[in-house]
């Protein structure tokens, strides 16, 4: 079952393109895995890997996505063997009347989210006071093992205590150390969530990198690379701003604890919410196709 905008490749051209991909991704994932076996951490990087439930190797497979027919003369490989994939006159393309009634349920709440966050107002305020108010008045540190506090715990708690905190991410708010939670103006919930994200948040846009991954195969590789691209570079900023020392690993800080780092956060901010706009729009149209919208 194919669009109208149906793209035809063959069959040296997407095996190319699976293989650039492969080559690209693996620049993050073997690093990774060395870590991993070692028993090493890194505290930007791994979050990309253990936060997000996607594993490296379904990361590595390369898939065209909806409304594009592949070539295949000899037997495909095993990806492209799912249940979704229709088989057919030498082609290989996606069929979303193999989606069950689960399926369609969770990307038509996977829409209806992306949509909201698309049309609301975006807040530039925030200044990443998040990761601060997680450790707030707290005597087990999050990040400890692998990159010490930067600044006093006191000088820590006196931020948090003195400036506006409006997270309205739940699954940032929802890691607040006890003594935060009550500071922060907002109260984002599980439930709720539909009704607070917006486009610059950080960790919103950072998570079009777990929306797209949930919707695979559906919205292809590519544009599943790109949003973990997308959350790479937040997760940068999200670290740089925090309270911890990241000298390190090669990043200096974005001192949110100061005028002059607060304008710098949201100038990156800025362009970060701009960056995630025409891939949230992507997503949209995607699963608009594959008629699960609400």
């Amino acid at each position: 079952m194919l669009t109208s905008k149906t793209t035809r490749l063959a069959l040296t051209q997407w095996q190319d393109l699976a293989a650039e991909h492969r080559i690209e991704v693996r620049k993050w994932t073997e690093p990774y895995r060395s870590r991993k076996a070692s028993h090493q951490k890194h505290p930007v990087y791994d979050f990309l890997f253990t936060y997000y439930p996607f594993s490296p190797g379904k990361l590595e497979q390369w898939h065209p996505g909806y409304g594009i027919e592949l070539e295949c003369v000899h037997e495909a490989p095993a990806r492209l063997q799912s249940k979704h994939y229709r088989h057919s006159d030498n082609t290989i393309s996606l069929d979303p009347t193999t989606l069950s009634e689960k399926q369609t349920t969770r990307l038509s709440w996977i829409h209806h989210l992306l949509s909201l966050t698309h049309k609301r107002k975006a807040n530039f305020g925030c200044h990443g006071l998040h990761e601060w108010a997680m450790i707030h008045r707290a005597t087990d540190i999050r990040h400890r093992e692998s990159a010490p506090l930067r600044l006093r715990q006191e000088d820590i708690d006196q931020l948090v205590e003195t400036q506006p905190i409006t997270c309205s991410h739940f699954d940032a708010y929802r890691f607040f150390s006890a003594t935060a939670v009550d500071i922060n103006k907002l109260k984002p919930t599980l439930d709720s969530r539909q009704d607070f994200e917006q486009c610059g948040c950080l960790h919103t846009n950072m998570d079009l990198y777990k929306w797209a991954s949930k919707c695979m195969p559906w919205v292809g590789s590519k544009l599943l690379w790109q949003c973990f691209q997308l959350a790479l570079q937040a997760r940068e900023l999200d670290m740089r701003a925090s309270p911890y020392d990241l000298a390190e690993y090669g990043y200096q800080p974005v001192k949110i604890e100061t005028e002059q780092g607060r304008k710098e956060y949201e100038a990156l901010q800025r362009q970060i919410s701009a960056q995630s706009i025409p891939l949230r729009q992507q997503l949209i149209d995607t699963l608009a196709e594959l008629n699960v919208k609400t």
